[in-house]
């Protein structure tokens, strides 16, 4: 019976998905035209928010989970484990006071509605996994603009999403260059739950009634640890809560 509701359900779910990635598109040429940065970044937020809740058609359960404050007039680098596209807009609106932007594959970077208009002008970095020199030039670019900004740069070290929930292998180099050059930055491991069932018969049909977590664990002072011993914190901190 779910696996009969899924089939029902993943269509309406795609055709509002669809329509509102085509007006959020038009939305933010609009705010971004008329109020640049500011403009933008209002209809990003709303879009967002807005695909979050678009999850519960879905009868998806989303539930932030905080102890922590997190620091103020600092940059933030959020590092998380990756299990789905549907982590992005979650994380996006409950960071959007923080000004999140991402660490993305430059394949991104063009053909997809919203998405791609948001990482090439939101303030995104867009890195190509083939060319090393390349990416460790932009990051090291995107560390110097959230330290000058007081940004939130958010990275999945793993590089791509996990398909059963165990995360993969962390790669160091992007949070050492981000560490590098936005010395003053907080680290907030992030563990994503359940995310991945909603993928988990591909990309269709969606898989109903998921409860996803997100786990915000407590920020670190970048400067605080020899990178080493931060790396090992961050990513047990992740990965011991994942289960």
């Amino acid at each position: 019976m779910k696996k009969i509701l899924s089939y029902i359900l993943s269509p309406i779910f795609y055709l509002f998905y669809g329509i509102l990635l085509l007006i959020f598109h038009l939305l933010q040429w609009i705010g971004f035209n008329v109020g640049k940065y500011k403009g933008h970044k209002i209809a990003v937020d709303l879009m967002n928010c807005t695909l979050t809740y678009l999850l519960y058609i879905l009868g998806t359960r989303i539930k932030f989970i905080n102890k922590y404050p997190i620091p103020k007039d600092v940059p933030l680098i959020i590092v998380s484990n990756h299990q789905s596209m549907h982590d992005i807009c979650p994380i996006s609106c409950y960071l959007k006071k923080q000004h999140p932007k991402f660490v993305s594959k430059i394949e991104l970077g063009k053909g997809i509605p919203s998405v791609s208009y948001n990482l090439r002008h939101g303030g995104s970095v867009l890195i190509d996994r083939k060319d090393p020199r390349q990416s460790l030039t932009a990051i090291r670019d995107f560390g110097k603009y959230i330290e000058e900004n007081n940004y939130a740069a958010v990275i999945f070290p793993e590089g791509t999403r996990s398909k059963d929930g165990v995360p993969k292998r962390f790669s160091e180099n992007g949070l050492k260059m981000l560490t590098k050059f936005a010395p003053s930055a907080y680290v907030i491991p992030v563990s994503i739950n359940n995310c991945w069932k909603l993928n988990k018969y591909g990309m269709f049909p969606l898989e109903v009634g998921v409860k996803v977590t997100f786990e915000f664990h407590e920020p670190i002072e970048a400067s605080s640890l020899k990178f080493e011993d931060l790396f090992k914190k961050v990513e047990s901190s992740i990965k011991n809560s994942v289960i």
